[in-house]
């Protein structure tokens, strides 16, 4: 079997996906995407793709080494992101190969169903009381908010009470067993994280997210010492020798890689093996389309010290297409009591409508981030 073509597909509302073909009719999809920066991704994927085609695809490992190393340059968002979506559909075409889910060749299952939180209150973060009831009521039995917005290195405390006012106001709606996750999103720096990490630990956190940047992950250390909470990061490193320090540091619980983001599905599987030898556990990021997430589910399924996964329906990012839109089997990601049971299909589990995809691409997407500012005209982290 050799690699005939790879296709890639912008479609809204801000995705990129890839079909890898073949010359036996098996082909698979992957999903390489940087978030607002999706023709450099596919200028990525079109570079790689002349060592490709003719190639035999069940050799992901060592196409993966290729890709990876076979350059002076290495790592990063873009050549990660056009890596792991890549890898993603040489899995879903092995998997097909060989009639058998991705995860069975990843040492079978280590659970049976893997629990999911579902994203409330946008990036401005408000009603989020409503919203976390109405996830509540709907099954779920977490969520995840954008925890405050911009804040400037030193802030005023009106700003520190909103995001306190905000959480104790969840809590409240939705009783003290519910799991609530805050992403700071990088927006905070060291010296207001502290602060905030203090303040709204009475409410119990599941987990509070990239308190500070990633090129800042050293003052987790000072971070830690404010807070017993569980401390999550990592959505923005790439490959296993980017968490290698943060596991190295011990000052993360749950480390976040992101499968369109850090290598693909055998890449994260390391990543988590890695992490388990620190005690840490993983919720794989995933704020993005049906071919990452079952992508996750893959690893998921595999990876004992998972402990919730990331998904994007109505997220406030999926503005005209939303995460459901692309699969002829919806069914396949169906929410129970807040858990999605494993996709049992061959390769990764999912079938993507074709048809739904070539008209979705005829419309494209230009989807660019915001750019925040503080009140003095500074640029703000979004």
């Amino acid at each position: 079997m050799k690699i005939t073509s790879l296709t890639l597909y912008k479609v809204p509302p801000r995705w990129l996906f890839l079909k890898i073909e073949t010359d036996e009719g098996i082909s698979g999809w992957g999903e390489p995407i940087v978030e607002g920066r999706a023709d450099t991704v596919r200028a990525c994927v079109q570079e790689v793709s002349d060592y490709l085609v003719g190639k035999d695809p069940l050799r992901i490992e060592d196409h993966w080494q290729v890709l990876y190393r076979g350059g002076f340059y290495r790592g990063g968002p873009i050549l990660m992101s056009a890596i792991s979506g890549i890898e993603q559909a040489l899995w879903d075409i092995k998997g097909k190969y060989f009639h058998i889910p991705v995860y069975e060749m990843l040492g079978g299952k280590a659970r049976e169903k893997i629990r999911v939180y579902s994203w409330i209150g946008g990036d401005r973060p408000t009603d989020v009381a409503h919203a976390a009831k109405e996830k509540a009521d709907a099954g779920f039995t977490a969520v995840k908010m954008n925890a405050t917005e911009e804040m400037d290195y030193i802030d005023t405390h009106s700003k520190v009470e909103a995001a306190v006012q905000r959480i104790a106001a969840v809590r409240e709606a939705v009783g003290k067993e519910f799991g609530i996750a805050l992403d700071f999103h990088g927006r905070v720096h060291k010296s207001m994280a502290k602060i905030l990490v203090k303040e709204l630990e009475p409410f119990r956190p599941m987990f509070i997210e990239e308190p500070v940047l990633p090129e800042n992950n050293e003052a987790l250390r000072e971070i830690a010492r404010h807070t017993v909470c569980p401390i999550a990061t990592g959505e923005r490193q790439y490959s296993r020798w980017g968490f290698k320090q943060l596991l190295m540091d011990g000052y993360v619980d749950i480390i976040q890689p992101d499968l369109s983001h850090a290598g693909g599905i055998l890449e994260c599987k390391k990543i988590a093996a890695m992490a388990e030898a620190f005690d840490v556990s993983i919720a794989p990021h995933c704020p993005l389309g049906p071919i990452a997430l079952a992508s996750s589910f893959q690893l998921d399924a595999c990876t004992p010290n998972v402990v919730i996964q990331e998904q994007s329906l109505g997220i406030h990012y999926n503005q005209g297409s939303d995460l459901l839109d692309y699969l002829t089997d919806p069914s396949v990601f169906k929410y129970t009591n807040g858990f999605v049971e494993i996709p049992e299909g061959p390769g990764l589990g999912i079938d993507v409508n074709e048809e739904a995809v070539l008209a979705a691409a005829e419309k494209g997407h230009d989807w660019k981030n915001p750019i925040w500012r503080n009140e003095d005209g500074s640029v703000a982290e979004w």
